[in-house]
C-alpha cells in the first residue's frame, strides 16, 4: 500500500521547534490516516543558505513517529535553481531515499524552474518542485490534492497542528 506524507517544522517564539505530519494511503491525502506532531526544546539557529541544518532535526524526529513513506510533501524547495543547488527537500531526499516534492508558497528568486501550480480560485501560484519523480508530475500530483483552496488541506492540516503542538 503506497503511503504518503506531509511535513511542516514551526518556531514558537519562546524558542525550539514544532513539527508535524500527517499521512494517507494516497497522493490526494482524501482521508488523512495518521498525524504526528513532536515538540523539541532547543532549536538550532537559522543559518542563511543552511536553513535545511535547522528543519531536518524535528523532522527526521517526527518522521520516527510512523512507518516508512513512499513520498514525501515539505514545506519549501526540492532544489533551489535550475542547475540543482539543494534546498530542504533534497537534503531530505538525501536522509530518506524516497520521492520527495517541495510546495512553496513564495517565490524565490533563483528557482526559475519551479512549476507554478493554481488551485480553486486563487491568482497567486504555489512553487513546486521536486526530486525523485519529474516535475509536471509533482506540480500535477500537487493540483489533485483534497481541497478546494490554494493550499491543499494536507497542507494546511499539518501547519495548523505544527502551530497548535496538537493534533487534537
Amino acid at each position: 500500500m503506497l503511503r504518503c506524507g506531509a511535513v511542516d517544522v514551526y518556531y514558537p517564539e519562546d524558542g525550539g521547534a514544532t513539527a508535524a505530519l500527517v499521512v494517507a494511503a494516497s497522493p490526494i491525502f482524501d482521508p488523512i490516516t495518521e498525524e504526528h506532531v513532536i515538540t523539541q526544546e532547543i532549536a538550532l539557529p537559522y543559518k542563511p543558505g543552511a536553513f535545511f541544518e535547522r528543519e531536518l532535526p524535528p523532522l527526521r524526529a517526527v518522521l520516527a513517529e510512523t512507518a516508512g513513506l513512499d513520498l514525501l510533501i515539505v514545506d519549501g524547495y526540492v532544489t533551489l535553481d535550475p542547475a540543482g543547488r539543494p534546498g530542504l527537500g533534497a537534503h531530505v531526499r538525501a536522509a530518506l531515499g524516497i520521492p520527495v516534492i517541495g510546495v512553496a508558497k513564495t517565490p524565490f528568486q533563483p528557482a526559475t524552474h519551479a512549476v507554478e501550480v493554481y488551485r480553486g480560485s486563487s491568482r497567486r501560484p504555489l512553487y513546486v518542485t521536486a526530486g525523485g519523480l519529474a516535475p509536471a508530475d509533482a506540480a500535477d500530483l500537487v493540483r489533485a490534492m483534497a481541497g478546494p483552496h490554494r493550499m491543499p488541506d494536507a497542507l494546511k492540516r499539518v501547519d495548523t497542528i505544527s502551530r497548535s503542538g496538537s493534533s487534537v
